[in-house]
């Protein structure tokens, strides 16, 4: 047995009365709070055999780990609500890629299939654990990512396209993490010809970007390779294309910030290569905004593209609605309250005014678990099942080992 010796839950400082009381084997806790949070709830149903989701029954088994907190915020769609700071991100960043088709409304349960195998994730990534994912059942998840939709965008009949979406992933608690964020998806693809590729890059440069400092020393090399399918002269073109199109739509993003200064980084996914990431610095620290690359072929000929080269990039909109609006804590985009609804309007990025005054109030509990079953994510959703998002912070202080006799 293990004793998590004093996990420290903190309450967040925006909000109005609330109790709950957290039961656990080493006792009780009862924090007291004032919060603003959503009471909304969307049509589902939890059963011993199965999970109801807007009319969809998905059978129950050894898989399932969905909870009704993040089910209860299904339906929610913050993207598309006009005042949210996520949907506002949302709109600018479609106003940069003129004629992308657009999704908004495509469901977040998907199939294994979809959220990994389309993707040419491999079996053994870590990506697809019960840890880091909400299952329905072995089949059946919530989406960790947009790019689970790629194959449905690639049969909707545009060269380009853009897809956004609430996504979901099992994770920590703290003011920059949630099991429930929003990502957009971004798709390109054109005949593989290296005369047609060329006039549409030439297209993009008639759009400079003069106030951004580039920083790339990226090269294609063995650790992040051209695909054996592609001529590396198409792959070089279609690569320039694609950082032509994230240049600009960061810097208009970014309009009021002088000199801004974009880097690329060679990165890894199993649906791109080459790939990258790329950060600004902001406020004097660099910050990823975005993970891009050329499309893996196997991908393009599965939606039968056989002939067709193509570029993804998939971003967070909650880490570039944090700095552009220098809202704190992420848990914020999902309040209700007026005082911060009110304080955005569409089409413009201003800064939130804080609007608490209430400090913060610190808890310590231990409790005893079995040996070996053990992650710290499964503590993280007993707590948001009890506490909603009245938990600002939960930290592991200290870990006691027994074996035997002995205390470790």
């Amino acid at each position: 047995m293990m004793l998590k010796g004093s996990i420290r839950l903190t309450r967040i400082s925006q909000f109005t009365a609330h109790s709950v009381t957290i039961a656990s084997s080493g006792g009780l806790l009862n924090v007291g709070r004032r919060c603003w949070y959503s009471t909304q709830k969307p049509d589902y149903e939890i059963n011993s055999k199965e999970t109801i989701v807007n009319g969809q029954a998905i059978p129950r088994d050894d898989w399932t780990n969905i909870t009704p907190n993040v089910l209860s915020k299904i339906n929610r769609k913050l993207h598309l609500q006009p005042q949210n700071p996520i949907s506002i991100i949302r709109q600018l960043i479609e106003d940069n890629f003129k004629g992308f088709k657009t999704y908004h409304n495509l469901s977040p349960v998907v199939t294994t299939k979809q959220n990994f195998d389309d993707l040419y994730i491999p079996e053994d990534h870590p990506s697809r654990t019960k840890s880091d994912n909400y299952y329905f059942n072995k089949d059946t998840v919530l989406r960790a990512h947009t790019s689970a939709h790629q194959l449905q965008g690639l049969a909707g009949g545009s060269d380009r396209f853009l897809i956004s979406g609430d996504v979901y992933r099992r994770d920590e608690i703290d003011a920059s993490h949630y099991p429930v964020f929003h990502q957009m998806e971004g798709f390109f693809y054109i005949e593989d010809d290296i005369s047609k590729i060329t006039a549409d890059l030439e297209r993009l440069k008639e759009n400079e970007t003069p106030n951004i400092e580039l920083v790339d020393n990226t090269i294609i090399k063995p650790e992040n390779p051209y695909q054996t399918c592609h001529h590396p002269e198409s792959v070089d073109l279609i690569s320039a294309h694609l950082k032509h199109s994230i240049n600009a739509m960061i810097r208009n993003l970014f309009s009021d910030e002088v000199d801004l200064k974009v880097r690329w980084i060679d990165a890894y996914f199993p649906f791109t290569s080459p790939s990258w990431e790329v950060e600004i610095l902001y406020k004097g620290e660099w910050l990823e905004v975005l993970g891009c690359g050329v499309v893996n072929q196997k991908i393009m000929n599965a939606a039968g593209h056989n002939d067709k080269i193509g570029w993804a990039f998939g971003m967070g909109l909650e880490r570039l609605a944090m700095v552009l609006f220098g809202i704190p804590d992420i848990r914020l985009f999902w309040s209700e309250d007026d005082r911060f609804i009110n304080q955005f309007t569409p089409g413009k990025i201003n800064k939130f005014e804080p609007f608490s005054k209430y400090p913060p109030c610190i808890k310590d509990i231990s409790f005893w678990v079995p040996e070996g079953s053990w992650h710290d994510n499964d503590f993280c959703e007993v707590v948001r099942g009890v506490a909603g998002d009245l938990v600002e912070t939960v930290e592991m202080v200290t870990m006691i080992e027994e074996r035997s006799d002995k205390i470790i």
